[in-house]
């Protein structure tokens, strides 16, 4: 057994940091307005929210911990705040996990996973935030990687157990953060996004015996790029393509990409690549980089695999991913209700026939599901609308268009559509031969569009499945059986919020239509 110790230096009663944290964000919720709070997405109930954090399923529940400001609506000291639920489609409200409470973490407790050890128990890994002038981010940042068990089978009280890889100050610039913990062939292996001493992002490997003591191994992935200099919210899983063959999928959020075409064009952006590892070694990429998701407001997503062998109901084998809706471009309405932030749905991550990793809500979405309305087959004219909901404040929008037998330039269905002329449109392009969330005609927030492309294959198929989820103040769209995925932040103005079908410079022919009003998943 090794005799090392984590580094251990509280300053504050953590206790007595929960209890404060409580009261703020009760302040908030006792004045929040509910125009846009989400009724089937998870948020806190008060302040600012942004990365999903220790994901995990454990004694018969599911875990979601999610970085919290509890003092404000904007980004501040984080903490952890948590919800759980035995069927992922109901949803309660827990305790604060994390407060700030030790000199390594006293700016704040960042990022970070759960993992399921040896013994069965769950470990909690996550930074510790400091600035390193003690002040303010003028001079920099000291990270370092963190370590608290639970202390109960609820996973709502832990001992923290302090730092485990402190920060080699000399090779990194910064920023070093966000560990993924995950066992192969017998090793225990940590990596998390560093910015190197020459400002490149970075995601290094740590290997581990027994989960305390952490040794550097190597350098797993840098990015191509060289204005990319931080990889932030770093995931690291196999796949198993058609054929049976393992791939990994190694995610990161990418600083400092630059746009390029539709490409890139968030302040930061959440993307993949497949590839080949040998554990120990580094990652050998066999595709490009790719967006996890071409919406204006997705970010920071992690992932997890359900814990094979247990008895819950689809948990064997599945890697299931939480991203962050993420409001980084001003103006953000919805800071002014006492709360911000939401994430998205749960969404299942598998490699597609094509070779390509697709993401689809998890299959328990379905339970969301209040009652069902099938509109079959239906004809747009160019220039006209078709109403599918007069109100609809939490909707699920099955639509099937046959491309092949449309002729509009740009079709598809305006959503949050209120009397004064505002609404999101999620619409085909014919022209660029992609999906499009168009917010020009929205009366609040940030605008612009977003596409998401089409493969000529899927364009040559003729056919293009949408599954649209509108909840009050956002949209999230899977794009033929989750090839893509877009998630944007729609704030809906005053009064009934339509849904509608339009067609422009040609006709629409929609193969199949069905809408779902959705329920509230409990935390509203």
């Amino acid at each position: 057994m090794s005799d090392f110790k984590p580094v251990y230096s509280p300053i504050k009663d953590h206790a007595e940091e929960l209890a404060k944290a409580e009261a703020g964000v009760a302040r908030m919720a006792d004045e929040r307005n509910d125009r846009w709070y989400p009724k089937f997405h998870i948020a806190s109930n008060g302040g600012w929210i942004n990365d999903p954090n220790g994901l995990c399923y454990y004694n018969g529940r599911w875990h979601v911990y999610y970085q919290l400001h509890p003092y404000g609506t904007q980004w501040g000291p984080m903490h952890w705040g948590h919800v759980s639920s035995d069927d992922m489609i109901t949803w309660r409200r827990e305790p604060i996990a994390f407060a700030p409470s030790l000199e390594e973490e006293k700016n704040g407790v960042f990022s970070g996973s759960a993992v399921i050890g040896d013994d069965g128990k769950p470990r909690f890994y996550y930074t510790g935030h400091r600035w390193a002038n003690g002040i303010d981010g003028s001079g920099g940042e000291w990270q370092v990687q963190m370590l608290a068990e639970p202390t109960d089978d609820t996973l709502n009280s832990f001992e923290k157990k302090g730092m485990v890889v402190d920060c080699p100050r000399d090779k990194v610039h910064w920023h070093f953060r966000d560990p993924k913990v995950w066992k192969t062939n017998g090793v225990w292996y940590m990596t998390f996004g560093v910015s190197s001493a020459e400002q490149r992002g970075q995601m290094w490997l740590y290997t581990s015996d027994d989960m305390v003591e952490w040794t550097f191994k190597t350098v797993l992935f840098e990015h191509p790029d060289p204005d990319v200099f931080m990889l932030e919210c770093p995931d690291f899983f196999p796949v198993t393509d058609k054929d049976g063959n393992e791939k990994w999928v190694i995610g990161f959020s990418a600083m400092g990409s630059k746009p390029s075409g539709f490409m890139n064009r968030n302040v930061n952006n959440a993307g993949y690549m497949i590839g080949t590892w040998e554990p120990g070694g580094a990652f050998i990429p066999e595709t490009d980089f790719r967006l996890w998701d071409c919406g204006h407001n997705f970010y920071a997503p992690q992932s997890f695999n359900t814990t094979p062998g247990d008895t819950a109901s689809n948990t064997d084998g599945r890697q299931i991913m939480y991203g962050w809706l993420s409001p980084f471009v001003a103006p953000v309405p919805m800071q002014e209700d006492g709360w911000c932030g939401q994430l998205t749905l749960p969404r299942e991550v598998f490699l597609g026939d094509d070779g390509d990793v697709h993401t689809v809500p998890a299959a328990e979405v379905e339970g969301l599901r209040e009652d069902t309305k099938e509109f079959g087959a239906v004809e747009v004219a160019s220039g006209t609308e078709f109403t599918v909901a007069d109100d609809a404040e939490a909707l699920e929008i099955e639509l099937t268009i046959d491309l092949k037998n449309s002729t509009a330039e740009r079709t598809g269905i305006k959503v949050h559509a209120t009397e004064d002329g505002s609404y999101t449109y999620v619409a085909y392009d014919d022209q660029i031969g992609g999906v499009v969330v168009d917010r020009q005609a929205n009366k609040y927030g940030d605008r612009g569009y977003r596409m998401a492309p089409l493969d000529p294959a899927e364009l040559e198929a003729g056919e293009l499945k949408l599954r649209v989820f509108v909840d009050r103040g956002s949209v999230e769209v899977y794009v033929n059986d989750g090839h893509q995925a877009m998630s944007s932040y729609s704030y809906a103005a005053e009064g009934p919020r339509a849904v509608r079908l339009a067609a422009e410079s040609g006709d629409l022919k929609v193969a199949s239509l069905t809408t779902h009003h959705l329920k509230s998943i409990g935390l509203e």
